[in-house]
């Protein structure tokens, strides 16, 4: 466990009486200082509240930093604008499993170790005919990711190193070919074996689009544009399906049945689903002469029209990502010649908009990671339903690295939050003759 340096303590009284209680605030190398209250209830006999967690730390980690005020991104302590630029989605995969960017030797072994275990179990591919065509293929990705801990259960002892790491690999290698896998499923098209020769982000995209019947040749630009997409969305901290991973981990639960926690999690369309509920918005608002009639109901405060893909919950001032984002969806849409796509379209007048429109830059109401990630899939020609599970291929690596951390972490604990009980007080059993 990392030792958290102490820079002083909060005192903590309970009013009426002469208790009180001297916290430890402990700092870690980044970010706002955390009263330790893990002996609160010794000293007062009292807990804290905090729904959704949201001023509490439940761990350390080495992994993620956001500086939301300051619109900062790190991964294990590297700015994410120098990570888009200069790295690929593997070396990132290395990174963020093993706290350092690899020397030459180190990423061809890793590269390796993933390569080799993208392929799924032959019967794996049964478990696809028991879904229905139009099933949602994050609820196949739940289900099929799940499954895989009774396909390689010889390496789920998670109190050996290697083990631990051979899983990771098959996580990290696997996504990918399961989410293609998904998605031809839906089409009615045969699965495509993954390629070794391919870059992870071009074997994905060669996955989703090939068929047997014609070759497919992948777009540099468009394999860029992928891989971005896998790096920025690789970890954001203690976000919910991390949370939720982290979660079941401490039970001791097998990695793949923590990884499809945090599908299930990510599922949500609060989290996950923010890009698709992007493109859900422009289909909604139907064509761009009634952009300003939508933009006129944003501004109204008695509307309940939402805006999605504009502002973000953590970043205040901008998001890091969409900056980086922004470049491809432009270089996206070049490549793919779109031209009178009107979801598209309305894309870049919103994001025109945003940019200028004093009631968004005065709220720093800018587009976010999700919208300029909605656009470039759209164009792409990949369906809403995917958009989730893309972000699911993303994050595995987030995911897998944060349940490494806590499971080698000798301090972990189950994890087991409080509550403030609102029922009713205690009372005895009445025999059902003397119930009003």
């Amino acid at each position: 466990m990392t030792i958290l340096s102490k820079t002083g303590t909060v005192t903590v009284t309970l009013d009426g009486s002469n208790k009180s209680a001297s916290l430890p605030l402990l700092e870690g190398t980044l970010g706002t200082p955390v009263a330790d209250i893990r002996k609160l209830y010794n000293d007062l006999g009292i807990f804290t509240f905090d729904p959704g967690y949201g001023e509490t730390a439940s761990c350390d980690s080495k992994i993620t930093y956001i500086d939301g005020d300051a619109g900062v991104l790190l991964y294990r302590g590297y700015p994410i604008e120098q990570l888009a630029e200069h790295s690929d989605f593997v070396e990132v995969c290395y990174l963020l499993m093993y706290g350092n960017l690899p020397n030459a030797a180190e990423l061809a072994e890793f590269k390796k170790g993933v390569t080799y275990h993208t392929m799924v179990h032959e019967q794996i591919r049964q478990f696809f005919s028991g879904f229905r065509r139009d099933a949602h293929p994050m609820a196949i990705m739940c289900g099929v990711v799940g499954a895989l801990a009774a396909f390689y259960h010889d390496n789920i002892n998670m109190t050996d190193p290697r083990q631990r790491e051979i899983a990771a690999f098959r996580l990290i290698a696997k996504m990918p070919t399961i989410a293609a896998m998904a998605y031809k499923y839906a089409l009615g098209q045969p699965f495509v074996y993954p390629r070794n020769d391919l870059s992870y982000a071009a074997n994905f995209l060669h996955m989703l689009n090939s068929v047997p019947a014609e070759p497919y040749v992948v777009s540099p630009v468009l394999e860029k544009a992928m891989d971005r997409i896998l790096v920025l969305h690789a970890d954001h901290e203690q976000n919910a399906s991390t949370s939720t991973v982290r979660l079941a981990g401490s039970t001791g639960a097998n990695p793949f049945a923590c990884i499809a926690a945090g599908i299930a999690a990510l599922w949500g369309p609060a989290h996950g689903g923010a890009n698709e509920a992007v493109l859900k918005m422009l289909a909604d608002i139907g064509t761009p002469d009634k952009i300003p009639q939508f933009i006129a109901e944003v501004k109204d405060k008695n509307s309940h029209t939402k805006l999605m893909g504009f502002g973000h919950r953590v970043y205040k001032n901008f998001d890091p990502r969409a900056k980086i984002m922004k470049e491809s969806c432009h270089e996206v849409l070049a490549e793919l010649g779109v031209k009178n796509e009107p979801l598209l379209d309305m894309a870049m007048e919103m994001e025109r908009i945003a940019l200028t429109d004093d009631y968004f830059v005065s709220r720093k109401l800018y587009p976010n990671v999700d919208f300029y990630s909605g656009i470039i899939l759209k164009a792409m020609g990949i369906p809403t339903s995917m958009f989730t599970v893309i972000f699911a291929v993303a994050r595995t690596i987030g995911w897998v690295s944060q349940w490494k951390e806590l499971v080698e972490d000798p301090s972990q604990r189950i994890g087991r939050p409080r509550q403030i009980y609102t029922g009713a007080p205690a009372r005895d059993y009445q025999p059902i003759s003397n119930r009003g």
